[in-house]
């Protein structure tokens, strides 16, 4: 509401020089006696009838104030040479300047409106002219607790002038209570054509009294001022005297001391005014704070991505040591995963790759474990109560045999190299923990498509300057390799956040390890399929990524690997995907606000200008990933739905974080589109429970020891409840 009636106030309409009008209608309706009558104007309703000023009596009048610079000068004058003369006020700057209207009023001199926006009334509806009348008597009422009888309309001259569009204003006005007052000599000192041409254009010829039309507001007006001073002595010294309108006419009492409830009004108008003015500079701070930090993330992560492949693809690029070819446990945790479950175990059997599969039934009341020992595959089952997903992956770190561990979600499949791939950095000893690339196999439709824009530019990009800069905050859990003994050392897998990912990956950079990402090693996910579906999932990562973050803030302090993921990788999180999202709804409410009020060509520019560069982003992301462009061409689409929603997502978070809230965890819906790669389908379902290459099913498998603890939290129950015990330690 601010905004509108800001932008309405000072954009919509505006004070500009008396000229700019066009020429004047027909006047086949305005009274004879009026159009040839006096410049006051009363009962323009009924019987119309005029007031001419009185002989050698000059009545000053000051139009488009006031004015911080030009009306105290003005009223400087006019006190040193003890002349009263009337002001008509513009409602937007009695709200910017009410101490001004204070100074006129104790000062003896009267107050007339002039509307609130300086708009042509005659070309409005009848509710904008009442409008602009009746906010301007409230911002009176509520800067000097006065109210108005006198009105002078914008762009009017003398009386000749009227034509039947301004006498149905006039005719308006006067049913409102309004007494039209109009001029009689015009000094011309919007024109500023010289001291000299302003002092000959208000000094009257004859007699006769006037009415003279000058500005104390607009521009420009030292002109104006120093007129004033010559011209009030010279015309004493012609025998005239100064005057109000309303003593100029004999009208009595057209100005009188506002009610209560009108004063208060007006106070709240002026407040609310105000208010508005901040919120738009405030929104134009944040606008260029948000312009500023989408411009640096998309420089560094440019960059970052650009030595990064650099180092990746090219002679002189790093050499993670000997190739790998050590066995690996792969944990599936599953939980009602029998839509997906048998595509993803039929792609890790297809691995070129040894090693074990140990899918770990979380309590499944779908038949998921029954479907997965049905298909008589070489898979290890676990079958647990329902505990959560951190306590299914410890279920399976205790099962495994290896010290390479593999985590894959049942609901993602592997390329057949995708195992192999991903081991290969844990060559350098320094390495804990590696990130595979994971991509939406479910692209079909504009929010498929929108979520396969955001895998390949949101992620991988921003992955491949964590990696460089040692500092990776996150494994997903869809595609992520360690070391079993790095995660025992850690205690397993915490459960005291809802992104077990994140704060697993942070706990490894605390400890030590390096984390490092290898886009070779690709995963197939399903992406949620519906915008509640896509909220929920969205809504859990970004709490959970919360909590991770406020859990090792420690390593803002610390040195070393530590240090690295504090400075920098928490940072970044904080900067661009806590800060940003909760910045960039401005630049939306900018783009409206500047369709609205502001030059519309400048705002559809700037807006193209971040559609322009999330575009080279993208195109410089797919070309990096090896994907086709063809899905960017709905990004422009993705700015109207998808981005409002994730912004939403982050500032939700926010508050519940800051409020310290419960979250539940909520599953993702699963649809079924997941399909092993070619090859997987050629397995047998009768195969023997071991496959060629793999080694003897291990021992029983011993109890994790306990987590440790970070920052004085305690270490995790040794069965935990759920995931919806989860909470935020704000």
């Amino acid at each position: 509401m601010a905004l509108l009636l800001q932008g309405y106030t000072h954009h919509m309409f505006g004070i500009t020089a008396d000229a700019v009008t066009d020429a004047r209608g027909p006047s086949g309706v305005v009274p004879g006696r009026v159009a040839h009558g006096g410049p006051v104007i009363a009962d323009a309703a009924g019987a119309a009838h005029t007031a001419r000023v009185k002989d050698r009596t000059i009545a000053l009048t000051f139009d488009d104030g006031p004015d911080p610079v030009w009306t105290p000068r003005i009223l400087d004058v006019l006190r040193r040479n003890h002349v009263h003369a009337t002001f008509f006020v513009v409602g937007t700057q009695v709200v910017a300047h009410p101490e001004l209207v204070r100074r006129i009023v104790a000062e003896g001199h009267q107050i007339g409106i002039h509307t609130f926006t300086h708009p042509d009334l005659a070309r409005l509806a009848p509710w904008q002219r009442s409008l602009e009348l009746r906010e301007t008597q409230l911002a009176l009422a509520g800067a000097a607790r006065v109210t108005t009888a006198l009105l002078r309309p914008p762009y009017s001259a003398k009386n000749d002038a009227l034509d039947d569009a301004d006498w149905s204003v006039l005719k308006q006005a006067d049913a409102a209570g309004y007494v039209a007052v109009l001029s009689t000599q015009d000094a011309e000192d919007w024109q500023r054509p010289g001291v000299d041409r302003i002092l000959a254009n208000a000094t009257p010829r004859g007699h006769a009294g006037q009415i003279v039309l000058m500005h104390d507001a607009g521009g420009d007006r030292s002109q104006t001022v120093a007129a004033l001073s010559a011209l009030i002595p010279r015309v004493k010294a012609h025998g005239f005297r100064f005057a109000t309108v309303g003593a100029a006419v004999g009208m009595a009492g057209p100005v009188q001391r506002a009610g209560f409830g009108d004063h208060l009004q007006g106070m709240a108008l002026i407040g609310l005014l105000r208010v508005g003015d901040w919120v738009v500079w405030l929104l134009g701070v944040l606008m260029c704070a948000a312009g500023v930090i989408s411009v640096l993330r998309a420089a560094v992560v440019l960059i970052a991505a650009r030595r990064h492949r650099r180092l990746r693809t090219g002679w002189w690029g790093r050499s993670w040591g000997p190739p790998v070819t050590e066995p690996v446990s792969v944990i599936v945790p599953a939980y009602n995963e029998s839509a997906g479950i048998e595509a993803a175990v039929r792609s890790l059997l297809a691995s070129d790759h040894p090693g074990e599969i140990i899918v770990v039934d979380d309590g499944s009341t779908d038949g998921t474990a029954d479907l997965v020992e049905s298909l008589h595959l070489p898979v290890r089952v676990i079958r647990q109560q329902n505990a959560g997903k951190p306590a299914a992956l410890n279920t399976g770190l205790a099962a495994a045999t290896y010290d390479l561990v593999v985590m894959v979600d049942g609901d993602t499949v592997f390329e057949t190299d995708t195992v192999r791939t991903i081991v290969q950095p844990f060559a350098d000893p320094r390495v804990g923990a590696v990130s595979g690339n994971a991509k939406v196999v479910n692209r079909g439709g504009l929010l498929g498509r929108w979520q396969h824009i955001e895998y390949v530019v949101g992620f991988n990009l921003d992955r491949r300057l964590f990696d460089l800069a040692e500092c990776m905050p996150t494994v997903p859990g869809a595609v992520g390799a360690f070391r079993r003994r790095a995660l025992l050392a850690l205690g397993g897998v915490s459960d005291v956040t809802l992104a077990e990912d994140t704060d697993l990956t942070m706990a490894l950079c605390r400890a030590g390890w390096r984390v490092v990402y290898e886009e070779g090693a690709v995963a197939w996910t399903e992406a949620p399929a519906s915008l509640n579906a896509l909220w929920r999932q969205r809504y859990r990562w970004c709490y959970g990524t919360l909590q991770a973050m406020w859990k090792h803030r420690g390593a803002l302090v610390q040195r070393g690997a530590a240090g690295k993921l504090g400075r920098r990788g928490l940072i970044y999180l904080l900067l661009f995907q806590v800060l940003l999202p909760l910045l960039a709804p401005v630049v939306d409410i900018i783009a409206l606000y500047g369709l609205l009020f502001l030059d519309p060509v400048r705002t559809i520019g700037l807006w193209l200008t971040f559609l322009l560069l999330q575009l080279l982003m993208g195109l410089y992301a797919f070309g990096l990933d090896g994907e086709r462009p063809g899905p960017l061409w709905s990004l422009p689409l993705q700015q109207f739905v998808y981005r409002q929603l994730m912004y939403l997502v982050v500032i939700q978070s926010v508050f519940t974080a800051v409020s310290g809230s419960r979250l539940r965890w909520q599953r993702m819906e699963r649809y079924g589109s997941l399909q092993a790669p070619a090859g997987a389908q050629t397995r047998s379902d009768d195969l023997p429970p071991q496959v060629p290459g793999s080694l003897p099913r291990p021992a029983p498998y011993e109890p994790l020891q306990q987590p440790a603890s970070y920052e004085g939290h305690p270490p995790i129950p040794p069965h935990p409840e759920s995931y919806e015990t989860s909470q935020l330690y704000w």
